[in-house]
């Protein structure tokens, strides 16, 4: 286990309603070890953010934990009071999230704001959280740091914004990050700006990162592995040459066919037919066999299986009988 920064083992998230219990995230399980970006990848609605916010301990109300367990660096964190699970963030586990300006205070100085969580999370004086406030802009590729630092949130740019959003969640130097869909908002020259900045982070300082995107692209140009979720299950986990280049599960397949490459020369792009499934709505059997181009009578009566009895690739009764 201390080869491993976050295990997420059999994660279960339900929601309560009146007449029924939705379950957005049903038996989800991965490991992330030091230095290794995780990517998490499906289309909206599949239990990706759901996921990371479990981690984080930051569901809304009324989700919440119904079964499984998330350790971090071995402890198990899934059961922590609110307090301890309030000062666990920041100091162990940084957030990196879409839009920087929700992570940041538009009132505030950017020094100011950095300064406050090193100050919070680490046994420093104020003349060493200054310095390393100055020295957490510089690594992120704030040019003129010792200058910009004293700039407001609406003074930067918006790859710019990001890039402190980045400062600010790895300035307590905590062991994992949560990234959920951080290049979305930005350009493309920007978001591979991004990209490169998380992939030398991540080495330079063995960080462990979850890296929650719905762009393939992304997962390929960033992802150590790549975990697929539908309907809040795992599709497909394993590394992500591998599941890219050859993958095991229809839905994967569909994903990778759906890309600007796969559909070079049509004038529109391929897509995978129908939509998510509503979580009040599931279909019988396999979530995904009402969509799935392999569909056989099995899929539609049986559940489709979990990751670990399917050899730990995909969740499918069929894997790697794709058609071509």
């Amino acid at each position: 286990m201390a080869e491993v920064v976050l295990s997420v083992r059999n994660l279960r998230v339900e929601i309560p309603l009146r007449r029924s219990v939705l379950c957005p995230v049903d038996g989800v399980s991965f490991d992330i070890p030091p230095g290794d970006i995780l990517g998490v990848v499906g289309e909206s609605g599949a239990g990706k953010s759901m996921t990371g916010n479990a981690v984080i301990g930051l569901l809304d109300r009324p989700a919440f934990i119904a079964g499984g367990e998330i350790l971090l660096n071995g402890q198990r964190i899934d059961n922590l009071p609110r307090e301890a699970m309030r000062r666990l963030r920041g100091k162990e586990i940084g957030m990196v999230f879409q839009d920087p300006l929700t992570s940041l205070n538009p009132l505030l100085q950017i020094g100011d704001q950095l300064r406050e969580t090193i100050l919070e999370h680490l046994p420093v004086s104020k003349k060493e959280a200054a310095d390393r406030a100055v020295a957490a802009l510089e690594e992120v590729g704030i040019p003129a740091a010792a200058r910009r630092i004293d700039s407001y949130p609406h003074e930067f740019s918006g790859g710019m914004r990001q890039r402190v959003v980045i400062a600010l969640a790895l300035c307590a130097e905590p062991s994992l990050i949560i990234a959920d869909e951080p290049t979305t908002a930005l350009d493309v020259s920007v978001q591979a700006q991004i990209i490169a900045l998380l992939k030398s982070l991540c080495r330079e300082r063995g960080t462990a990162i979850m890296l929650i995107t719905h762009d393939m692209g992304v997962i390929a140009e960033t992802a150590d592995r790549v975990a697929v979720m539908y309907a809040g299950r795992l599709a497909e986990l394993g590394p992500v040459r591998e599941v890219l280049t050859n993958p095991s599960h229809p839905y994967t397949n569909g994903l990778m066919g759906s890309t600007p490459l796969a559909s070079k020369g049509k004038k529109r792009l391929n897509q995978i037919p129908g939509a998510m499934p509503r979580l009040d709505n599931l279909p019988t059997g396999c979530a995904f066999h009402p969509r799935c181009p392999q569909v056989k009578k099995r899929c539609a009566v049986e559940p489709g299986p979990d990751i670990e009895s399917c050899g730990g690739r995909a969740a499918c009764w069929f894997a790697g009988e794709l058609s071509s």
